[in-house]
C-alpha cells in the first residue's frame, strides 16, 4: 500500500512544446503542462466544460523520450507524485508551485 501514497495519474494534452534543460553529467529535465478537461451538466441542465492545467517535470530517460516524441497537443498519460516547492520572484515575493514529478508515462496519440 505504500506505493499508493502521494500518487497521481493524469490523462490530457500537452499545452506547449516541452522545455528541455540539460545539466552536467548528461542529466536532462523536461518541463511541460498538461490540460485535462471534464464535462458535466449544471443545475440548469447546461453542458459545462472545465479545463484544468497541471505542471509536470520529467527527469533522465523519461525527459529524453518527452523531448524526442512529444509536442504541443500530444495526448499523454502521466503517473507520478505531487511536489510543492517555493521560490522568490524577481520582486522578492515568495511564490509556491505544485508540480507532478513524473515516474511513468504512456503516449496515447495514434501512430500515423
Amino acid at each position: 500500500m505504500n506505493n499508493l501514497r502521494n500518487r497521481v495519474q493524469l490523462i490530457g494534452n500537452i499545452g506547449q512544446t516541452p522545455e528541455i534543460f540539460n545539466f552536467d553529467g548528461d542529466k536532462k529535465k523536461a518541463a511541460f503542462s498538461i490540460a485535462t478537461s471534464e464535462k458535466y451538466r449544471n443545475k440548469k441542465g447546461e453542458l459545462v466544460s472545465e479545463t484544468h492545467w497541471h505542471n509536470v517535470v520529467a527527469w533522465g530517460k523519461s525527459a529524453a523520450v518527452i523531448e524526442q516524441f512529444c509536442d504541443k497537443g500530444s495526448e499523454i498519460c502521466v503517473s507520478g507524485m505531487l511536489i510543492t516547492r517555493s521560490y522568490d520572484d524577481k520582486d522578492g515575493n515568495k511564490r509556491f508551485i505544485t508540480e507532478v514529478k513524473m515516474t511513468e508515462m504512456l503516449m496515447l496519440d495514434k501512430k500515423n
